[in-house]
């Protein structure tokens, strides 16, 4: 019986062996076959090593009161004080809000926005109309915040822009939006719409360009107008593509865009418009609270990794794949 046993985990144990050194020639024989597109990864697997993965070892500042001077060795070590100052601030519940109130008006707005560009340009027919919206759509994406934000100070402007000229010529009040907390949200999430729907519609032209016409041909024989070849066969097509744009935008959840709110806000809207990003800046940057923001940043940083685990684990649960 005991001679049984031993034979059989030889057994196991020589299979088990057999199988690694088949996996390894497998590797190998993939290497071998694929080495200029292995090749072709290595800048960026540098780039993420190097800006990514060597930056986190400075997420140990926030559990120290560090100096510059001292470095990561000589700094204090003061555990959780920092986190339990940042949650006993009432200006950090303020800032959580605004920025999850950002984040999510981007998201309930800005995030359906590439997908009906992309429907709405994949029904055109004529050529050079179709390449010349699709230009004037991408090109805000290559402007900077401090051209966007330049444009849209002159046309917002209360006494000389275009938009309160025409609220005037209308009747109307002239609105100081950017002055104005009521406004100053709108003003946000239209401009980043304005500056990413273009480049976000690219993937999705790219997902319908994959879709099989036959598909489209079998439901005009069928007699499916438009609007039911977009629910049976083009919305269904993009579920996948959908569902992972919107997960890899979860980890952004709590990143709304420094530059933007930087160059558009003033203080008769900090608010409604002070989020983590601007608070970080004004502290970390300008008062030297280097421990403190970090953990601020190390904070952001867990909310987005919960959100984005859970998120994934309900779209698996509802049949779709997920992230991973």
């Amino acid at each position: 019986m005991q001679s049984n046993t031993l034979t059989s985990e030889a057994s196991r144990k020589t299979l088990q062996k057999a199988e690694k050194s088949q996996l390894r020639r497998s590797y190998l024989a993939n290497f071998r076959s694929y080495w200029d597109l292995y090749l072709l990864m290595i800048p960026g697997i540098i780039y993420f090593i190097v800006f990514k993965y060597v930056p986190m070892a400075g997420i140990v500042i926030a559990f120290q009161d560090f100096s510059i001077f001292a470095g990561f060795t000589g700094s204090e070590w003061v555990g959780l004080e920092h986190f339990r100052n940042m949650f006993s601030d009432p200006q950090f519940y303020s800032i959580f809000r605004n920025t999850l109130l950002i984040s999510l008006y981007k998201i309930v707005w800005g995030f359906p926005g590439p997908i009906v560009l992309a429907l709405l340009l994949n029904e055109i027919k004529h050529m050079f109309f179709k390449r010349t919206v699709q230009t004037l759509a991408y090109l805000p994406h290559f402007l900077s915040w401090v051209i966007l934000g330049g444009i849209l100070i002159t046309l917002l402007s209360p006494t000389s822009g275009t938009i309160n000229k025409l609220l005037v010529f209308m009747g109307l009040e002239p609105i100081f939006f950017l002055a104005n907390p009521a406004w100053f949200r709108t003003v946000l999430v239209a401009s980043d719409i304005w500056k990413d729907v273009g480049w976000g519609a690219i993937i999705y032209l790219a997902a319908l360009a994959s879709i099989d016409p036959q598909l489209y041909e079998a439901a005009v024989v069928d007699g499916a107008n438009k609007w039911k070849q977009l629910w049976h066969i083009t919305l269904p097509s993009l579920t996948s593509t959908i569902i992972i744009l919107f997960l890899l935008r979860l980890g952004h959840v709590l990143d709304v865009g420094f530059e933007q709110i930087f160059i558009l806000y003033n203080s008769l809207v900090y608010q409604v418009a002070d989020v983590f990003e601007t608070y970080v800046y004004r502290t970390g940057i300008a008062q030297a609270e280097f421990s403190y923001t970090t953990a601020i940043g190390l904070f952001k940083s867990v909310v987005s990794l919960i959100f984005v685990l859970v998120a994934n684990k309900l779209v698996k649960k509802f049949g779709q794949d997920g992230l991973y």
